[in-house]
């Protein structure tokens, strides 16, 4: 099945051109089954390259999926032009009484600041409270794995000394997770922050189980089944050409930055970069929705409910 997004939103003609099957609204209208509701809090400063990246994802499931899209309440983005967020955008404040299979919640261009600074964070907070009762199952990217693992476990980032960017070599450390079904034993995923949380400080009998991580780039993805969530800290869903857009960005501003390791060829920004993780970011995203699919309840007023709640729920109302 393909992707449900708005008719009219961006990303649908560059996935249209890449063979994503796209379903209108009309058509899904018409099918008899229920959807996965798929909720993505977009935090990047790219609104529009950051959906595409992730419609891309989730529109390769062989499963109908319905894509909300959901910023900050009243936080006004300063990058993406005010008709797109009206037009295709729900504040948290208006959705925060749905209930969803899956939510995203991306990185942000903060990550060099106190989480306690970021302005928008009681409300982050909040929404990660709420993705307990609300969601089945919260994948969390970069800074917002950071901050998700900062808020539920109190752990710290760190400062690095230069930024970690690139595309780095990973490992599977736990082969028999069913997120990581299909993947090779050696594989690059793309790294771009100023931050790293460290596997000393994930508490002891946290349940957080490592599954993946980088001699160089460190932590790469954690399972943290107690808050149904996967913590990615590196950008797998990114293009092609995102690492190269943000080099020549920043030395177009005369900022320092090194040129991204292992990516373009032979480290010459001249030469366009291969793509190597594609496949693997189409596996983690496809093993994900798979295993929400396995384990969601039917009805979406279940979700968030425990099976325990349900059992005794379904005999109070045949006891009736």
């Amino acid at each position: 099945m393909p992707i449900k997004i708005p008719d009219n939103l961006p990303a649908r003609s560059v996935l249209d051109a890449e063979g994503v099957m796209v379903l209108t609204e009309t058509d899904a209208i018409r099918q008899d089954i229920r959807p996965m509701r798929i909720g993505l809090l977009n935090l990047m400063p790219n609104k529009v390259k950051t959906e595409t990246q992730f419609a891309r994802l989730l529109g390769a499931s062989p499963l109908q999926v319905e894509l909300t899209l959901v910023k900050i309440t009243n936080h006004v983005p300063r990058n993406t032009p005010t008709d797109h967020i009206v037009s295709f955008y729900r504040d948290w404040q208006d959705i925060r009484d749905h209930k969803f299979d899956g939510f995203i919640i991306t990185g942000a261009p903060v990550e060099t600041l106190p989480f306690e600074e970021v302005t928008y964070w009681d409300e982050l907070r909040r929404i990660f409270d709420w993705t307990q009762t609300n969601v089945h199952g919260c994948m969390n990217i970069c800074w917002g794995a950071q901050a998700a693992v900062h808020h539920f476990y109190g752990m710290n980032k760190y400062a690095l000394k230069q930024k970690m960017f690139g595309v780095y070599r990973h490992r599977i450390l736990a082969p028999a997770s069913p997120y990581l079904r299909g993947f090779s034993d050696d594989f690059s995923i793309p790294v771009s922050r100023w931050t790293e949380v460290r596997r000393e400080d994930i508490p002891k009998n946290s349940g957080l189980t490592v599954l993946m991580d980088s001699d160089e780039a460190g932590l790469c993805l954690l399972d943290d089944s107690a808050h149904r969530s996967l913590h990615m800290f590196n950008h797998i869903e990114y293009d092609s050409s995102s690492l190269g857009e943000e080099y020549f960005r920043d030395v177009a501003a005369n900022v320092p930055i090194a040129v991204p390791k292992n990516y373009f060829p032979d480290d010459d920004p001249r030469q366009p970069p291969l793509n190597r993780w594609k496949s693997h970011a189409h596996l983690l995203f496809g093993n994900w929705i798979n295993q929400i699919y396995q384990t969601t309840p039917y009805r979406v007023t279940d979700i968030g409910i425990t099976a325990t709640d349900r059992t005794g729920r379904a005999q109070a109302i045949a006891a009736e």
